[in-house]
């Protein structure tokens, strides 16, 4: 799905009863148990997994590639990839994500926002049989206009 062949291996993890004041940067994966005072950031060009458990506590904005919520988090949430809010996950701050899974019991104090085509990059369409690269013909099975 979303053409990740393999999660990223989780390298970090801010242990249940940890308290982290200031930026956390990461690579690869990440899970919090504990609680972070600031942002959370992906670094770097790779794929990227975030995990927030459900005991964690997060005040601060949260970006990251694929983010998997449970706890809590206090602030915006960018999600490039695929964001996932499971029954627990509690956000009081506006959501962007490319790719949303919401399960029953999450909740959003905030605004969910799709990523826009400028937030994200460009997909190249092949150009239909008319030459117009604007336009995507559909097969005629796929068309409901399509006579049989």
């Amino acid at each position: 799905m979303f053409g990740w062949k393999k999660t990223p291996p989780i390298r970090t993890l801010v242990g249940e009863g940890t308290v982290v004041s200031g930026e956390l940067r990461f690579t690869d994966g990440l899970r919090i148990d504990g609680e972070v005072h600031g942002d959370v950031t992906a670094a770097g060009e790779g794929r990227t997994l975030l995990v927030i458990s459900e005991k964690a506590r997060v005040h601060g904005k949260v970006t990251a590639g694929h983010v998997i919520i449970n706890g809590t988090v206090h602030g915006p949430v960018l999600a490039d990839s695929l964001l996932e809010l499971q029954p627990k996950a509690r956000i009081v701050g506006d959501v962007k994500y490319e790719a949303l899974e919401m399960h029953q019991g999450a909740t959003i104090q905030g605004g969910l926002h799709p990523l826009q085509a400028d937030d994200k990059p460009a997909l190249k369409l092949a150009a239909s049989a008319a030459g117009n690269p604007d336009r995507v013909q559909q097969p005629a099975a796929a068309n409901p206009l399509h006579k049989i």
